[in-house]
């Protein structure tokens, strides 16, 4: 087995490495004066089962580019396995046409994944799960639920918690939390988002009064949605409002909305690397999904369960 990466999060990178007690394979991967991406690997890869860890965030054309013409050197080198491991898969809230004369750009990169010459691709709460057909290769897709619930437990195990979806598309996710807290009680944010980046809160679904409050959701972005529902969760007399988000792009002003939102503590994994300003950002903690992801690329080595990791 062999771990290449790419230049996206090198510290999650080193980490899984270290977990796995394998070095990252010697590679070179850099630009060109005019920005176009090399890679060259440094090592005999011929034969061997490489993973390539690489997330598609910000700069998130840049990222992708890395990601492909990394697997296109492998497999020009003779790599008997390429697995991509894009712990946040970019363009993954293009799911589907909103509209007419839209494209469904996470099918078109599956696609060029696929084409680059990846055998397989392993990500962490892909947006929809239906992402998973858009690849015509085994994909395999991890949670941070374990790893959220296990930080729950240690931190606000003594706590009248209810656990409670941002809106009404991540039930399903929240119920799996909450069944991981004991089944603590569910409620539902109901919003109307005006449009993209924007939304407006219209209605808490359940009893919220004296709750410790868990607010769940896969991706924070511009943060408008956690700020406006942990707003409307106090309002309606939550004792306290936590939010656990798998992927914290965060961009533009969203570290700054977090800081002087109704939030107590907004917990993010490092499937991006932090930003300075989220590693300054008093309310913004992150949880390491290294051993996670450790674990399911030894399972894949070994033809091992991956699945057996959530039961």
């Amino acid at each position: 087995m062999k771990l290449l990466t790419g230049n996206a999060n090198l510290p999650l990178a080193r980490a899984i490495a270290g977990y796995l007690e394998v070095p990252l394979t010697d590679a070179s991967v850099r630009r060109f004066a005019d920005e176009e991406v090399f890679v060259e690997i440094n090592e005999n890869v011929r034969g061997e089962d490489v993973f390539v860890l690489q997330s598609t965030g910000y700069p998130a054309n840049d990222n992708l580019m890395e990601l492909l013409i990394c697997i296109d050197a492998l497999r020009r080198a003779s790599a008997k396995r390429i697995t991509a491991v894009v712990p946040y898969f970019g363009y993954a809230r293009q799911d589907r046409k909103p509209g007419p004369r839209t494209p469904i750009s996470a099918k078109l990169v599956a696609n060029m994944i696929t084409a680059a010459g990846a055998d397989r691709v392993l990500s962490v709460d892909l947006h929809a799960g239906q992402i998973q057909g858009f690849f015509d290769i085994p994909t395999d897709n991890l949670y941070a639920a374990p790893v959220m619930s296990a930080d729950i437990h240690a931190r606000f195990g003594g706590r009248n918690l209810m656990v409670v979806s941002p809106d009404v598309g991540g039930v399903v996710r929240a119920r799996a939390l909450s069944k991981r807290l004991n089944n603590a009680p569910l409620a539902i944010v109901d919003k109307r988002r005006e449009r993209a980046g924007e939304s407006e809160v219209m209605n808490i679904i359940g009893d919220v009064s004296g709750r410790f409050c868990i607010l769940i959701d896969d991706i924070v972005d511009s943060a408008g949605t956690l700020c406006n529902a942990a707003a409307a969760l106090r309002e309606a007399g939550a004792e306290d409002v936590v939010a656990y988000v798998s992927h914290g792009v965060l961009s533009g002003g969203a570290v700054a909305r977090v800081e002087g939102s109704a939030l107590s503590e907004l917990v993010i994994t490092d499937s991006l690397e932090a930003t300075p300003a989220v590693r300054d950002a008093a309310k913004v903690r992150q949880l390491t999904i290294a051993p996670l992801l450790a674990e399911a690329i030894r399972r894949i080595a070994d033809e091992s369960s991956v699945s057996s990791l959530f039961d």
